[in-house]
This record gives C-alpha cells, structure tokens and sequence, in this order.
C-alpha cells in the first residue's frame, strides 16, 4: 500500500485504511451509507455548505474494494443508477448516404426530441452508435433535437453545402 495516494480529492493514508477496516470489523451490522456518513464526520468531510460529502465518499469507498484494500458490506438494493450504463438497444434506420442536395432536402425539419417523444430512442440508438463520443447518459439541462428532410429521413450531416 503507498504511503500517500489522492483518492476523491483527498490525501488517503494507511491509517485511514486500517481506520476504515476497523470500522468494517467492529459494526458488521453497518450498510454503505452509514459508514460513508460516519467516515465523513470523523475527518469532518465537508463541503462549502458543511454538508457531509457522502457520496464522494462512497465512491472513495468502491475505489478502495476495487483495489482489495477493503471489503465492503454486499449492497442492500440495486443501485439506483442501475440504469444508467445499460446497453442501447439497436434500432434500424435507413443508413443508405442520400446523394442529393440539401435544396432537394427541404423543406427540414428541426424537432426537439423529449424523454417520451417516440423519437428518443432512435435519437439515443444514433447518438451511441455514430457521434465519435458515443452516448450513455445525459447529464444535467441539455436539449437534443434531430433534423429530418421532407421524406422523414433523420439527417446526420451535410457535406459542402450549409442550411
């Protein structure tokens, strides 16, 4: 084990280590959250507003089960960001390249796509499949729209020409 290593923004020494293995030893009764809380208050881990920073906390805690420091209690329900990472399903769409000008497009259309719009799992399955970032998850406020030409094709990009 190092001496000293960064984890979460914070200095974690062999003493914490044992400190946390000590924990675990003497209240197996503890799940997750309770230990994360009382980790925080005994190195008074706090935020801006004196909040307990619980979740960085725990994600200290999985760091540390990850690198066998540590055996954390088995999880009491299915993580709540369970779904999160799942897989995009593939959906078919039209992937034959429209050979015509964007004249010949119009009109477009520009739609917003919403989180119940029959259109949100195409756009999920194009975001994945073709932006070079890939897609999986949204995070925060952020709009997503899609452009269709007149038959109702989704366009991806256009090449030499603007709108």
């Amino acid at each position: 084990m190092k001496e000293k290593r960064i984890l979460q923004g914070r200095n974690i020494t062999p003493k914490d280590v044992i400190e946390i293995q000590d924990l675990l030893k003497n209240n197996p009764e503890w799940n997750r959250t309770r230990l994360s809380r009382e980790l925080c208050k005994r190195w008074n881990w706090v935020n801006a507003k004196s909040q307990l920073k619980d979740m960085a906390c725990r994600t200290l805690l999985l760091k540390l089960e990850r690198m066998n420091e540590i055996c954390l209690p088995a999880r009491q329900r299915p993580s709540p960001n369970a779904n999160r990472n799942r897989q995009i399903k593939d959906i078919p769409h039209a992937v034959t390249t429209i050979e015509s000008s964007l004249k010949e497009l119009r009109p477009l259309q520009i739609m917003t796509v919403e989180p119940k719009d029959k259109d949100a799992p195409l756009f999920k399955y194009l975001l994945h499949r073709y932006h070079y970032l890939g897609h999986r998850n949204c995070v925060g406020e952020n709009l997503k729209y899609m452009i269709r030409d007149k038959a109702g094709r989704p366009l991806e990009h256009c090449k030499n020409e603007t709108l």
